[in-house]
């Protein structure tokens, strides 16, 4: 096979239709448009409702959009993990077997909201700084999950 070879599937190209060239043509006279009437004789503009009232200045008041990628976090408080009698790491899935985590499938973000009295190795998706700084200054470590 050559690229001079190469061709396109049968009926993958269709020829476009060429409107108002005579009536052999099939779409003579008034080229698909019908007979008279606003769309036989000029263009008619999107969203233009005859004169009614158009709905997207009715509906003026749906402002803004709602964002499909927004990832919502799942805030947990350095106070709330100060409380908690676990030895070892602290990982989501300790903080959802405690009941901490209300949502297993969001990330969790660790706030710094409360204080620490002992050092402790937590595990989490996102720290906030003042988090990350009383989990140090208290001798542990905060380390970041993908």
């Amino acid at each position: 096979m050559q690229l001079h070879d190469l061709k396109p599937a049968p009926g993958a190209k269709k020829a476009k239709t060429r409107v108002g060239r005579g009536i052999a043509a099939g779409k003579g006279k008034t080229a698909g448009r019908g007979t008279k009437g606003q769309n036989a004789r000029g263009k008619v503009r999107a969203g233009f409702e005859g004169g009614q009232h158009p709905l997207y200045t009715r509906m003026g008041y749906k402002r803004g959009f709602v964002n499909i990628f927004r990832v919502e976090n799942e805030p947990i408080n350095l106070g709330q993990l100060a409380t908690l009698d676990v030895e070892g790491v602290i990982t989501p899935e300790v903080l959802a077997e405690h009941g901490l985590a209300q949502n297993d499938k969001r990330p969790i973000k660790i706030l710094g909201d409360g204080e620490l009295t002992r050092p402790m190795t937590i595990r989490a998706h996102k720290f906030s700084k003042s988090a990350r700084e009383k989990i140090e200054a208290a001798g542990g470590t905060a380390e970041v999950i993908s």
